[in-house]
């Protein structure tokens, strides 16, 4: 009877360190950009209700920072950048998985500057004048944001007349807190960011972009979690998905 009893246990025992190691392996750790924060969320905690016993990690920051986690190593199943070039290098580094890669979403840049107070430019040409000294975006190197701005910046022949004007943010979120909290004059950020700041800030000018603001995600080639990563793509990508982040100011690519 001891026996027996000592089997039950351990076969209970066995049962329950296979069914954590089951649910071990539907864990995924998703890097995306920064200014997916608060969509992304969302999509994840649906993603969990409608997979059971699966678990979404994220990690946000510029997709530039991001890229460099995963060449140093981080362990990640899923990226989402905030722009082709960032997703181009991490390809280039063969760190995604074949045929993973897909266009998810789609975004506008915008100038924004403080709600209450300041100046309202009604062209990107009026940031040149005496009242806008401080001006943010996106260190251009990491952050794709920043890549944007200074496209339109140069496209607008505005180069030189914003040279020193610059303050640089490490992330998007962090230049739409710049303004948010009037520390500068004016701030380049997503359509979607100014959305979440709503009573701080306000939306001066819709600003056009040499190229379309798209987000595309991948499976990493080193995702031990390959399945549930294929899973957590293909629900950002359906309809369900979809619907949440066009809650949130994002369009379809």
């Amino acid at each position: 009877m001891k026996t027996s009893l000592r089997w039950l246990r351990a076969g209970a025992l066995f049962a329950a360190l296979a069914l954590s190691g089951a649910l071990h392996a539907q864990e995924i750790v998703v890097s995306a950009a920064a200014s997916l924060t608060n969509a992304f969320q969302a999509v994840g905690q649906a993603f969990e209700k409608t997979h059971p016993g699966t678990r979404v990690t994220f990690n946000f920051a510029a997709s530039g920072a991001l890229l460099a986690q995963m060449q140093q190593g981080a362990p990640v199943d899923v990226f989402a950048s905030a722009d082709q070039d960032t997703m181009n290098r991490a390809a280039t580094a063969k760190l995604l998985a074949d045929g993973t890669r897909a266009d998810f979403v789609q975004n506008t840049l915008v100038l924004i500057v403080p709600a209450v107070g300041g100046q309202s430019p009604q062209k990107l040409a009026d940031l040149a004048g005496a009242g806008y000294k401080r001006i943010s975006t996106g260190t251009p190197a990491s952050v794709p944001v920043g890549r944007y701005t200074m496209q339109a910046v140069e496209q607008a022949g505005l180069t030189s007349a914003l040279d020193g004007k610059w303050i640089y943010g490490e992330s998007v979120r962090q230049v739409l807190n710049y303004v948010a909290r009037g520390e500068v004059d004016a701030g380049f950020v997503y359509r979607t960011d100014a959305m979440i700041e709503r009573d701080k800030t306000r939306i001066a000018l819709t600003v056009p972009t040499t190229t379309a603001v798209t987000y595309p995600i991948a499976q990493l080639a080193a995702s031990k979690n390959a399945a549930t990563a294929k899973d957590f793509i293909a629900f950002v990508r359906g309809t369900s998905g979809q619907e949440i982040l066009d809650g949130f100011g994002f369009s379809k690519p």
